[in-house]
Protein backbone atom coordinates (compact mmCIF):
# COMPACT_ATOMS: atom_id res chain seq x y z
CA UNK A 1 0.00 0.00 0.00
CA UNK A 2 1.31 3.49 -1.12
CA UNK A 3 2.14 6.20 1.82
CA UNK A 4 -0.48 8.71 2.47
CA UNK A 5 1.10 11.98 3.01
CA UNK A 6 0.00 14.27 6.87
CA UNK A 7 -1.38 17.02 5.12
CA UNK A 8 -4.03 14.95 3.55
CA UNK A 9 -5.47 14.29 6.92
CA UNK A 10 -7.15 17.21 9.35
CA UNK A 11 -7.71 14.42 12.14
CA UNK A 12 -6.94 11.41 12.97
CA UNK A 13 -10.59 10.09 12.45
CA UNK A 14 -11.07 11.92 9.57
CA UNK A 15 -8.13 10.11 8.20
CA UNK A 16 -9.23 7.00 9.32
CA UNK A 17 -12.50 7.68 7.39
CA UNK A 18 -10.90 8.43 4.06
CA UNK A 19 -8.32 5.07 4.46
CA UNK A 20 -11.26 3.05 5.44
CA UNK A 21 -13.24 3.99 1.82
CA UNK A 22 -9.91 2.92 0.71
CA UNK A 23 -9.74 -0.10 2.47
CA UNK A 24 -13.41 -1.46 1.14
CA UNK A 25 -12.15 -0.69 -2.31
CA UNK A 26 -9.45 -2.76 -2.06
CA UNK A 27 -11.26 -5.59 -0.72
CA UNK A 28 -14.20 -5.07 -3.47
CA UNK A 29 -11.46 -4.69 -5.99
CA UNK A 30 -9.80 -8.13 -4.97
CA UNK A 31 -6.94 -5.76 -4.33
CA UNK A 32 -3.50 -6.92 -1.83
CA UNK A 33 -6.23 -6.83 1.20
CA UNK A 34 -7.88 -10.13 0.26
CA UNK A 35 -6.72 -11.67 3.17
CA UNK A 36 -9.69 -10.10 5.04
CA UNK A 37 -12.24 -11.02 2.59
CA UNK A 38 -11.37 -14.78 4.23
CA UNK A 39 -12.25 -13.69 7.69
CA UNK A 40 -15.05 -15.11 9.69
CA UNK A 41 -15.91 -11.84 11.95
CA UNK A 42 -18.47 -9.85 11.43
CA UNK A 43 -16.04 -7.09 11.61
CA UNK A 44 -12.66 -6.39 11.17
CA UNK A 45 -9.76 -3.97 13.19
CA UNK A 46 -7.68 -1.43 11.16
CA UNK A 47 -4.47 0.35 12.87
CA UNK A 48 -3.65 3.36 11.51
CA UNK A 49 -0.14 4.98 11.95
CA UNK A 50 -0.40 8.40 13.06
CA UNK A 51 2.74 9.40 12.35
CA UNK A 52 3.10 7.78 8.87
CA UNK A 53 -0.75 7.46 7.95
CA UNK A 54 -0.28 3.97 6.90
CA UNK A 55 -2.73 1.54 7.39
CA UNK A 56 -2.68 -2.08 8.52
CA UNK A 57 -4.80 -4.61 8.96
CA UNK A 58 -4.98 -6.01 12.53
CA UNK A 59 -5.68 -9.36 12.93
CA UNK A 60 -5.75 -9.69 16.73
CA UNK A 61 -7.67 -6.42 16.67
CA UNK A 62 -4.94 -4.72 18.26
CA UNK A 63 -3.19 -1.75 17.08
CA UNK A 64 -0.22 -0.13 19.09
CA UNK A 65 -0.30 3.25 21.00
CA UNK A 66 0.96 5.30 18.23
CA UNK A 67 -1.90 3.80 16.02
CA UNK A 68 -5.65 4.72 15.93
CA UNK A 69 -7.67 1.87 16.01
CA UNK A 70 -10.46 1.59 13.28
CA UNK A 71 -13.59 -1.39 14.13
CA UNK A 72 -15.02 -1.84 10.22
CA UNK A 73 -18.66 -3.91 10.19
CA UNK A 74 -18.35 -5.88 7.49
CA UNK A 75 -21.79 -6.42 7.03
CA UNK A 76 -22.94 -4.48 4.16
CA UNK A 77 -26.85 -2.79 4.34
CA UNK A 78 -29.47 -5.21 3.70
CA UNK A 79 -30.24 -5.16 0.13
CA UNK A 80 -33.45 -5.51 -1.59
CA UNK A 81 -35.74 -8.28 -1.21
CA UNK A 82 -35.59 -10.45 -3.99
CA UNK A 83 -38.68 -11.69 -5.95
CA UNK A 84 -40.96 -14.31 -4.68
CA UNK A 85 -40.08 -18.03 -5.67
CA UNK A 86 -42.34 -20.30 -7.57
CA UNK A 87 -45.67 -21.37 -5.57
CA UNK A 88 -44.80 -25.07 -4.16
CA UNK A 89 -46.48 -28.25 -5.84
CA UNK A 90 -49.57 -28.87 -3.44
CA UNK A 91 -49.82 -31.14 -1.25
CA UNK A 92 -50.99 -34.81 -1.34
CA UNK A 93 -55.05 -35.05 -0.16
CA UNK A 94 -55.84 -35.92 2.94
CA UNK A 95 -57.66 -39.34 3.97
CA UNK A 96 -61.06 -39.58 3.23
CA UNK A 97 -63.35 -38.83 6.14
CA UNK A 98 -65.73 -41.93 7.52
CA UNK A 99 -69.25 -42.34 6.08
CA UNK A 100 -71.96 -41.33 7.81
CA UNK A 101 -74.53 -44.10 8.66
CA UNK A 102 -77.26 -45.34 6.12
CA UNK A 103 -80.70 -43.91 7.32
CA UNK A 104 -83.29 -46.41 7.22
CA UNK A 105 -85.07 -47.88 3.74
CA UNK A 106 -88.76 -46.04 3.53
CA UNK A 107 -91.86 -48.72 3.22
CA UNK A 108 -92.66 -49.66 0.07
CA UNK A 109 -95.58 -47.91 -1.76
CA UNK A 110 -98.80 -49.90 -2.34
CA UNK A 111 -98.91 -50.48 -5.87
CA UNK A 112 -101.87 -50.76 -8.43
CA UNK A 113 -101.60 -52.15 -12.16
CA UNK A 114 -100.49 -49.77 -14.74
CA UNK A 115 -103.77 -47.93 -16.26
CA UNK A 116 -106.30 -49.15 -13.88
CA UNK A 117 -107.80 -45.80 -12.21
CA UNK A 118 -110.19 -47.43 -8.85
CA UNK A 119 -113.37 -44.81 -9.01
CA UNK A 120 -115.21 -43.75 -6.07
CA UNK A 121 -118.08 -42.42 -8.21
CA UNK A 122 -120.77 -45.68 -7.41
CA UNK A 123 -123.88 -46.39 -5.57
CA UNK A 124 -126.96 -44.09 -4.96
CA UNK A 125 -125.17 -41.41 -3.83
CA UNK A 126 -122.32 -41.24 -6.29
CA UNK A 127 -119.21 -41.46 -4.19
CA UNK A 128 -119.04 -44.81 -3.78
CA UNK A 129 -115.91 -47.12 -4.87
CA UNK A 130 -117.01 -49.20 -7.87
CA UNK A 131 -117.14 -52.74 -7.08
CA UNK A 132 -118.76 -55.91 -9.35
CA UNK A 133 -122.86 -55.87 -7.68
CA UNK A 134 -122.71 -51.89 -6.66
CA UNK A 135 -124.85 -49.32 -8.72
CA UNK A 136 -122.94 -47.41 -11.39
CA UNK A 137 -123.31 -44.21 -12.53
CA UNK A 138 -125.77 -45.20 -15.01
CA UNK A 139 -127.98 -46.26 -13.07
CA UNK A 140 -127.34 -49.65 -13.81
CA UNK A 141 -125.19 -52.47 -11.62
CA UNK A 142 -121.04 -52.91 -12.31
CA UNK A 143 -120.57 -56.51 -13.22
CA UNK A 144 -117.01 -56.16 -14.29
CA UNK A 145 -113.32 -54.68 -12.66
CA UNK A 146 -110.30 -54.96 -14.46
CA UNK A 147 -108.60 -54.19 -11.46
CA UNK A 148 -105.33 -56.35 -13.26
CA UNK A 149 -105.42 -53.92 -16.35
CA UNK A 150 -105.89 -56.38 -19.26
CA UNK A 151 -108.44 -55.13 -21.43
CA UNK A 152 -108.17 -51.40 -23.28
CA UNK A 153 -110.69 -49.30 -22.98
CA UNK A 154 -112.08 -49.00 -19.72
CA UNK A 155 -111.75 -50.33 -16.26
CA UNK A 156 -115.04 -51.32 -15.36
CA UNK A 157 -118.28 -52.87 -17.27
CA UNK A 158 -122.20 -51.69 -15.99
CA UNK A 159 -125.14 -53.41 -17.17
CA UNK A 160 -127.94 -51.83 -18.20
CA UNK A 161 -131.23 -51.81 -14.98
CA UNK A 162 -133.35 -53.27 -17.72
CA UNK A 163 -134.08 -54.69 -21.24
CA UNK A 164 -133.88 -52.43 -23.99
CA UNK A 165 -135.80 -55.46 -25.59
CA UNK A 166 -137.49 -58.37 -25.64
CA UNK A 167 -137.59 -59.28 -29.22
CA UNK A 168 -135.40 -57.97 -32.41
CA UNK A 169 -133.34 -59.16 -35.04
CA UNK A 170 -129.71 -58.81 -34.92
CA UNK A 171 -129.69 -57.33 -38.43
CA UNK A 172 -132.49 -56.19 -41.43
CA UNK A 173 -132.14 -57.29 -45.02
CA UNK A 174 -130.62 -54.00 -46.15
CA UNK A 175 -127.66 -54.54 -48.71
CA UNK A 176 -125.36 -52.26 -46.87
CA UNK A 177 -123.18 -54.94 -45.27
CA UNK A 178 -120.34 -57.03 -46.60
CA UNK A 179 -116.52 -56.22 -47.68
CA UNK A 180 -118.13 -53.62 -50.58
CA UNK A 181 -121.18 -52.18 -48.75
CA UNK A 182 -123.59 -53.84 -51.28
CA UNK A 183 -125.26 -57.10 -49.25
CA UNK A 184 -128.04 -58.03 -47.12
CA UNK A 185 -126.98 -57.74 -44.11
CA UNK A 186 -128.66 -60.47 -42.82
CA UNK A 187 -126.36 -62.84 -44.95
CA UNK A 188 -123.06 -61.70 -44.54
CA UNK A 189 -120.66 -60.23 -42.28
CA UNK A 190 -121.57 -56.26 -41.46
CA UNK A 191 -118.00 -55.89 -42.93
CA UNK A 192 -115.87 -58.92 -43.55
CA UNK A 193 -115.10 -62.17 -41.79
CA UNK A 194 -110.94 -60.88 -39.98
CA UNK A 195 -113.17 -57.73 -38.58
CA UNK A 196 -115.76 -59.58 -37.14
CA UNK A 197 -112.94 -61.73 -35.50
CA UNK A 198 -111.98 -58.47 -33.80
CA UNK A 199 -114.77 -58.00 -32.29
CA UNK A 200 -114.93 -60.92 -29.59
CA UNK A 201 -113.37 -60.15 -26.37
CA UNK A 202 -113.49 -57.92 -23.74
CA UNK A 203 -113.20 -54.02 -24.51
CA UNK A 204 -114.40 -54.76 -28.41
CA UNK A 205 -118.28 -54.40 -27.52
CA UNK A 206 -118.58 -50.79 -28.16
CA UNK A 207 -116.40 -50.68 -31.48
CA UNK A 208 -118.37 -53.52 -33.04
CA UNK A 209 -121.80 -51.85 -32.53
CA UNK A 210 -120.64 -48.36 -33.87
CA UNK A 211 -119.35 -50.45 -36.82
CA UNK A 212 -123.45 -52.03 -36.99
CA UNK A 213 -125.06 -48.93 -36.53
CA UNK A 214 -122.88 -47.30 -39.02
CA UNK A 215 -123.71 -49.68 -41.91
CA UNK A 216 -127.26 -49.88 -40.87
CA UNK A 217 -127.36 -45.94 -40.59
CA UNK A 218 -126.09 -45.76 -44.08
CA UNK A 219 -129.13 -47.55 -45.57
CA UNK A 220 -131.69 -45.08 -43.57
CA UNK A 221 -132.56 -48.67 -41.21
CA UNK A 222 -134.29 -46.94 -38.12
CA UNK A 223 -132.60 -48.57 -34.91
CA UNK A 224 -135.31 -49.50 -33.37
CA UNK A 225 -135.53 -52.30 -36.02
CA UNK A 226 -131.88 -54.21 -35.35
CA UNK A 227 -130.22 -55.31 -32.08
CA UNK A 228 -127.31 -52.75 -32.08
CA UNK A 229 -129.55 -49.81 -32.54
CA UNK A 230 -131.74 -50.97 -29.90
CA UNK A 231 -128.81 -50.80 -27.49
CA UNK A 232 -127.20 -47.50 -28.74
CA UNK A 233 -130.62 -45.71 -28.43
CA UNK A 234 -130.88 -47.11 -24.94
CA UNK A 235 -130.76 -44.32 -22.30
CA UNK A 236 -130.91 -43.56 -18.95
CA UNK A 237 -131.53 -40.58 -16.71
CA UNK A 238 -127.90 -40.53 -15.99
CA UNK A 239 -126.12 -41.93 -19.07
CA UNK A 240 -126.74 -42.16 -22.89
CA UNK A 241 -123.72 -44.43 -23.90
CA UNK A 242 -124.74 -47.69 -24.14
CA UNK A 243 -123.83 -50.34 -26.58
CA UNK A 244 -124.47 -54.08 -27.27
CA UNK A 245 -122.19 -56.17 -25.45
CA UNK A 246 -119.72 -58.39 -27.52
CA UNK A 247 -119.39 -62.24 -26.53
CA UNK A 248 -117.01 -62.08 -23.58
CA UNK A 249 -118.73 -58.63 -22.14
CA UNK A 250 -122.02 -60.88 -22.43
CA UNK A 251 -121.15 -63.35 -20.48
CA UNK A 252 -119.76 -61.23 -17.83
CA UNK A 253 -123.18 -59.70 -17.72
CA UNK A 254 -124.71 -63.45 -17.02
CA UNK A 255 -122.32 -64.65 -14.79
CA UNK A 256 -123.63 -61.91 -12.61
CA UNK A 257 -127.10 -62.54 -13.78
CA UNK A 258 -127.05 -66.04 -12.47
CA UNK A 259 -124.84 -65.28 -9.66
CA UNK A 260 -122.43 -68.31 -9.84
CA UNK A 261 -119.98 -66.62 -7.41
CA UNK A 262 -117.44 -66.65 -10.40
CA UNK A 263 -114.30 -64.55 -10.05
CA UNK A 264 -115.37 -61.48 -12.34
CA UNK A 265 -113.56 -62.02 -15.69
CA UNK A 266 -112.51 -65.10 -15.54
CA UNK A 267 -112.91 -67.00 -18.67
CA UNK A 268 -115.14 -69.55 -17.91
CA UNK A 269 -118.94 -69.37 -19.13
CA UNK A 270 -122.08 -68.73 -16.75
CA UNK A 271 -123.48 -72.06 -16.04
CA UNK A 272 -124.79 -72.92 -12.94
CA UNK A 273 -126.18 -70.50 -9.79
CA UNK A 274 -129.72 -69.44 -9.79
CA UNK A 275 -131.13 -66.19 -12.06
CA UNK A 276 -130.89 -62.95 -9.75
CA UNK A 277 -134.24 -61.11 -9.88
CA UNK A 278 -134.22 -58.29 -12.82
CA UNK A 279 -133.07 -60.55 -15.50
CA UNK A 280 -134.89 -62.33 -17.46
CA UNK A 281 -134.41 -66.14 -18.53
CA UNK A 282 -133.97 -65.00 -21.90
CA UNK A 283 -131.81 -65.42 -25.24
CA UNK A 284 -129.91 -62.49 -25.61
CA UNK A 285 -127.72 -61.06 -28.46
CA UNK A 286 -124.21 -60.22 -28.44
CA UNK A 287 -122.22 -57.59 -30.86
CA UNK A 288 -120.51 -60.81 -32.26
CA UNK A 289 -120.52 -62.30 -35.24
CA UNK A 290 -119.91 -66.19 -35.23
CA UNK A 291 -120.93 -67.06 -38.86
CA UNK A 292 -122.06 -64.78 -42.19
CA UNK A 293 -124.96 -64.80 -40.98
CA UNK A 294 -124.84 -65.63 -37.54
CA UNK A 295 -124.33 -63.67 -34.13
CA UNK A 296 -123.42 -65.13 -31.04
CA UNK A 297 -126.11 -65.45 -28.15
CA UNK A 298 -126.18 -66.36 -24.46
CA UNK A 299 -129.24 -68.17 -22.88
CA UNK A 300 -129.51 -66.76 -19.35
CA UNK A 301 -131.81 -69.78 -18.48
CA UNK A 302 -128.62 -72.30 -18.73
CA UNK A 303 -125.69 -69.89 -19.29
CA UNK A 304 -124.25 -71.42 -22.46
CA UNK A 305 -123.23 -69.21 -25.46
CA UNK A 306 -124.45 -70.29 -29.09
CA UNK A 307 -124.89 -69.33 -32.37
CA UNK A 308 -128.33 -67.51 -33.14
CA UNK A 309 -129.64 -66.99 -37.04
CA UNK A 310 -129.20 -63.00 -37.33
CA UNK A 311 -133.31 -63.12 -38.16
CA UNK A 312 -134.13 -64.33 -34.60
CA UNK A 313 -136.15 -61.41 -32.72
CA UNK A 314 -133.86 -62.39 -29.01
CA UNK A 315 -133.92 -60.01 -26.13
CA UNK A 316 -131.40 -56.70 -25.87
CA UNK A 317 -129.17 -55.85 -22.52
CA UNK A 318 -127.12 -53.01 -22.99
CA UNK A 319 -124.17 -52.01 -21.32
CA UNK A 320 -121.79 -49.22 -20.79
CA UNK A 321 -118.05 -49.11 -19.90
CA UNK A 322 -115.96 -46.52 -17.97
Amino acid sequence: MGLFRKSTLSSGRSAGALLLVGVLAGVAAGGGIGVIAATTTQTMTVCANKKTNVLRYAKNRKCAKTETKLVINQAGAAGAAGAAGATGAAGAAGATGANGAKGDTGAAGASSPTGFTARSVCGADGTTLCAVGVQGPGGGTIVYVDSSNEMPGYDYLEVAPTDASSGVTWATSTTKCGPLADTSCRLSFVSDVGAALDYIGMGTGRAATAAIVARHGAGGVAKALYAAGVADDFTTSTASDWFLPSKDELNEVCKYARNTGQVAGASTVCNGGNLRSGFASASYWSSSESAYNYAVVQYFASGFPDNGDKENLLSVRPVRAF
